[in-house]
């Protein structure tokens, strides 16, 4: 099988929900289906406060970016559209003709997007076009700003800082990627001048934003198996990172946390996802790759409480806020669980298509874009 066929395929299982992409691998296709919802006695509701509909993101995972004072949020076909944070009321839209893919990054005055063809644009809050650049190919994250400098990473995973102010190169960093890699929408983490990044074959490298230059690296996870679709590996979501520590999780791999300064290993575990986590205070939350949500403790490991009723549903990375853990799938459903213990107190449909991203956090409550281009601003009591 060809790179750019396991890509397609990688992409496809991704918003199928029929299947997962570990499913596909060991050949458990055809009986991968969905878990039926439960029914359970709801002591929460989620309520609408408003809803916008901003176009179809197509194949690719786009999210919303939250200012001050506006909500900005794009179509797959290009369209950015910027609304007011408190009503969703539209204040404008601009055609950036261009397919995008990743988007949208928010910071230092600017808007940013990153196209199927490496493609990058920079709008300023009144809508006008700043800048445009290029990186070496398709951006499928969303670009990242910090101390006036845009981080974009592309799909060959290179990672490339711009200067906010004219989209001029500043500095790239590029690593060799094995022969079959899972197409995904892995990005980067900034804080506090550094950048944290994940790769194919399970290796996370803290990157100074200044210059690009590496300031550590270590393997989260390590190659295994004797097929090279048994050994694929890799980091295909964001780190996640607070003042002590950072981490990372690997699909066919491990979970492995590391020392934010240094980064001296902290602890392992055999965990694989092809989604992400939430680091909240003292607690881990994730999805891993069958679907099913976990509650860790962020200094150990150790489960706290799990949840499996939501198995091959394309359960979206958790979000946390308040007693609440949220998570959205391939139907449109959004699910919370109680923070504690992780049982079902709500849930709620936003339309026909799936919820791709994570819930955003908005004014005491959540931010989420549909599939089919739904943004809904939620609360949750």
């Amino acid at each position: 099988m060809n790179i750019a066929r396991w890509s397609l395929c990688c992409g496809l299982l991704m918003l199928g929900g029929c299947s997962t992409i570990g499913d596909w691998i060991s050949g458990k296709n055809n009986v991968a289906i969905p878990s039926k919802l439960v029914e359970f006695n709801q002591t929460a509701s989620f309520n609408v406060r408003w809803h916008s509909e901003l176009g179809g993101a197509g194949i690719n995972l786009l999210q919303p970016a939250i200012s001050q004072d506006s909500v900005f949020g794009v179509s797959g076909k290009g369209t950015l559209t910027r609304l007011e944070r408190a009503t969703g009321k539209s204040l404008w839209h601009v055609e950036s003709g261009i397919a995008v893919s990743g988007g949208v990054g928010i910071g230092s005055g600017i808007v940013v997007l990153g196209s199927e063809k490496g493609d990058v644009f920079a709008y300023g809050a009144d809508g006008k076009l700043r800048w445009k650049s290029k990186v070496s190919s398709e951006v499928l994250s969303t670009p990242q700003v910090a101390d006036e400098v845009v981080v974009v990473r592309s799909g060959d995973g290179h990672i490339v800082g711009m200067s906010a102010a004219d989209g001029k190169h500043l500095w790239s960093y590029e690593r060799s990627t094995p022969a079959l890699v899972v197409r995904s929408h892995a990005g980067v983490v900034i804080q506090r001048g550094v950048v944290f990044a994940g790769f194919a074959a399970g290796k996370l490298a803290a990157i100074s934003l200044k210059d690009g230059s590496v300031l550590w690296e270590n393997a989260v996870s390590q190659p295994r198996g004797n097929t090279e679709l048994e050994r694929i590996s890799d980091i295909t979501s964001n780190p996640v990172v607070d003042d002590e520590q950072v981490c990372a999780i690997a699909f066919q791999g491990r979970l492995a946390c590391f020392d934010v300064a240094q980064g001296s290993p902290l602890w392992t575990r055999d965990i694989s996802s092809d989604k992400g986590m939430m680091l909240l205070r003292k607690f881990l939350y994730l999805t891993d790759a069958t679907g099913t949500l976990l509650a860790l403790d962020k200094t150990t490991g150790n489960t706290l409480w799990k949840n499996d009723q939501l198995v091959r549903r394309s359960t979206t990375t958790p979000y946390t806020q308040g007693d609440f853990t949220v998570s959205g799938d391939f139907e449109g459903y959004l699910h919370a669980l109680n923070r504690e213990d992780g049982h079902f107190v709500a849930r709620m449909r936003l339309g026909d298509t799936a919820i791709q991203g994570a819930p955003l956090a908005l004014d005491d409550g959540l931010l989420v874009q549909t599939q089919g281009g739904g943004l809904y601003s939620l609360s949750l009591h």
